[in-house]
């Protein structure tokens, strides 16, 4: 398992920095404020090309995490229009400097909504978006109508993006903290969810500080929660893709996950 790329998600001012100091392969990271509705900003020294450029000379890859607000699936049109016009200026983004993907979260639609709404409204945006870079959908802890948290609601969800134009090049990102937050085992994880999306792009390797199947999004360090450590490394073993920690403690707690990772994988 050498060959897995290991990663964490860092400030973005020096992603390259970042990785060197956590000994990690690939940086993951905010172009903004994540509660807001911004447009990207490259805030890495000489902008988008220069960013490019160095993690191409210093062979770290990127990634791009889209805002928390956006939501396309909503039926709230003051929320989805924006949603939509802000994950395409973030897609551009993340193509101008040449980041594997930018993840963004499947979202929802109201208790009173028909969860179908919800997924062809997913359908709609790729099929009106342009796709210079590819957009890693990832699946979402908690949310009684939320389009991606439980492996039924992901299936149908991928029936619909792939029936748009570019829903191809769509990928998926799997959260292991999420997962064991939403009721599912890790164990075999990867592919139970290739049965329904037939792929799995990016690995999101996070601990939890709850006990599964609690619906909440709290994460923290490898081995120190409540996510079964065997069914977490099952996960990257299996996917066999680029892995990002979003764990607490900086470059010492990042680190620490990432040998914790790497330990397991080699043995």
């Amino acid at each position: 398992m050498s060959g897995v790329l290991l990663g964490a998600h860092v400030d973005q001012t020096d992603p390259i920095a970042e990785a060197r100091a956590r000994d990690a392969q690939v940086s993951q990271f905010f172009l903004g404020e994540p509660q807001a509705w911004k447009e990207p900003v490259v805030r890495y020294e000489g902008g988008a090309e220069a960013l490019r450029d160095a993690a191409t000379g210093a062979g770290i890859a990127l990634v791009v995490h889209a805002p928390y607000r956006i939501n396309v699936a909503t039926t709230n049109n003051r929320i989805r229009i924006p949603s939509r016009k802000l994950l395409q200026s973030y897609v551009n983004a993340t193509a101008a400097i040449g980041a594997l993907g930018i993840v963004v979260h499947a979202g929802h639609v109201s208790d009173a909504d028909d969860p179908a709404v919800g997924f062809d409204n997913w359908r709609k945006c790729i099929e009106r978006m342009e796709m210079p870079a590819t957009v890693l959908i990832e699946n979402t802890a908690g949310g009684e109508n939320a389009m991606a948290r439980q492996l039924d609601r992901i299936g149908r969800l991928w029936e619909a993006v792939t029936a748009a134009p570019g829903g191809e090049t769509v990928g998926f990102c799997l959260d292991t903290c999420h997962f064991h937050a939403s009721g599912e085992e890790l164990v075999g994880l990867v592919e139970r969810v290739k049965a329904v999306t037939g792929r799995v792009d990016l690995v999101h390797a996070n601990d939890s500080r709850d006990a599964f199947g609690s619906g909440a999004d709290r994460h923290t360090n490898l081995g120190q929660g409540y996510a079964d450590p065997d069914g977490l490394v099952a996960v990257v073993r299996d996917a066999g893709v680029p892995v990002i920690v979003e764990t607490p403690g900086g470059v010492e707690g990042q680190s620490a996950d990432l040998a914790w990772l790497r330990e397991r994988l080699e043995a």
